[in-house]
């Protein structure tokens, strides 16, 4: 069993920045598949971007250009860097290992196992 734990979500402006971070033990950030969803209330999740192990990644449209995911195996971490924010990314953030490889299919509908409880964003001026 792996202990998925994100972090750096909070309140920020329209137009303003953030970087969550995935953090779990050991290799297993590095050795899977990695997602990030995101779930606001009354809403359908949505797969926000992914990262494969070695390394390609995709993005939904609605952020492309806007986050960007990475992989540091300094911290162990998988950051989501997300810029020019917009009120529409309101949600709650998590990340998950993903049970297929990362690609352009993926979406809201792909299928994790072990995930985070996640991390509240508010965009809101």
């Amino acid at each position: 069993q792996c202990q998925l734990v994100e972090s750096g979500g909070g309140l920020v402006q329209p137009g303003g920045s953030l970087l969550l971070s995935c953090a779990a033990s050991g290799s297993f950030l590095q050795d899977n598949a990695i997602g990030w969803f995101r779930q606001a209330p009354g809403k359908e999740r949505e797969g926000v971007s992914c990262i494969n192990s070695w390394g390609t990644t995709n993005y939904a449209d609605s952020v492309n250009g806007r986050f960007t995911i990475s992989r540091d195996n300094a911290k162990n971490t998988v950051d989501l860097q997300m810029t020019n924010l917009k009120p529409e990314d309101t949600a709650l953030y998590y990340c998950a290992r993903l049970l297929n490889h990362c690609d352009s299919d993926y979406g809201g509908h792909s299928q994790n196992d072990y995930r985070g409880p996640g991390t509240q964003v508010t965009v809101s001026s």
